[in-house]
């Protein structure tokens, strides 16, 4: 399956209105954002366990990085409750769970197998610090060469200067509501914002969102020049 696969292209989604699927197990669902691959994908999702569902083990070929967005989740290291930040490495295994039922973001097959590093964030007691510009303020969650992944929180009649992604840019919108020159985007806002784009973002009312930057490579067009 290809599903806004192609990094090149800008993509801003509502996800709340995105169609649940259904997973290969019982009681978890998705509402798929990006995915190149079958049932084994480089995949982004809006995964939803309902309560008491589980997961069988499986492993992490190529990683996998998880927001815990509603409920607790869970697996055999430890409860997650809303606003974790994980990451799990390539290489590593689980078996995970809800017993009360949780909403994740989550992102498959996309980490450096150099970067091994497993993390476990509880965002609600980890620091803001200040941002570029009054009114911002950020908390890093991981960064891996060119890789860099944060909580940012913007105070109402915010605003940044026109930047570049030459590494692309990744945001989905928590709380609140951000805005850029080519749109306004809710809570529930997804965002893709390919390697080379540029934009100048603002949030007149305040939004936190979690952001991902440097992650996207460039693509290969077809005729194998640099797309």
């Amino acid at each position: 399956m290809d599903l806004n696969a192609d990094l090149n292209q800008r993509v801003a989604l509502d996800t709340t209105a995105l169609p649940w699927k259904p997973s290969p197990m019982s009681g978890v669902e998705r509402r798929m954002l990006d995915r190149r691959g079958g049932e084994v994908a480089r995949a982004t999702s809006i995964v939803r366990y309902a309560p008491g569902s589980r997961f069988e083990r499986h492993h992490h070929g190529g990683g996998e990085e998880i927001l815990v967005l509603a409920g607790t989740f869970a697996d055999e290291q430890g409860d997650y409750p809303d606003g974790t930040y994980l990451r799990n490495p390539m290489g590593s295994s689980h078996a995970p769970f809800s017993t009360g039922g949780c909403t994740l973001l989550v992102k498959l097959q996309q980490m450096h197998p150099a970067d091994q590093q497993r993390l476990g964030i509880d965002t609600h007691n980890a620091a803001w610090l200040p941002g570029l510009v009054n009114g911002l303020e950020v908390m890093p969650l991981h960064g891996f060469g060119s890789e860099h992944v944060a909580l940012v929180r913007w105070a109402p009649g915010t605003r940044f200067q026109p930047h570049a992604h030459g590494g692309g840019e990744e945001i989905l919108v928590l709380d609140g509501v951000f805005q850029d020159e080519h749109g306004t985007y809710p809570a529930g806002t997804w965002l893709r914002n390919p390697p080379g784009s540029v934009h100048r973002p603002w949030s007149e009312s305040g939004c936190t969102i979690w952001v991902k930057t440097g992650h996207l490579p460039a693509v290969q067009a077809l005729d194998g020049s640099e797309a």
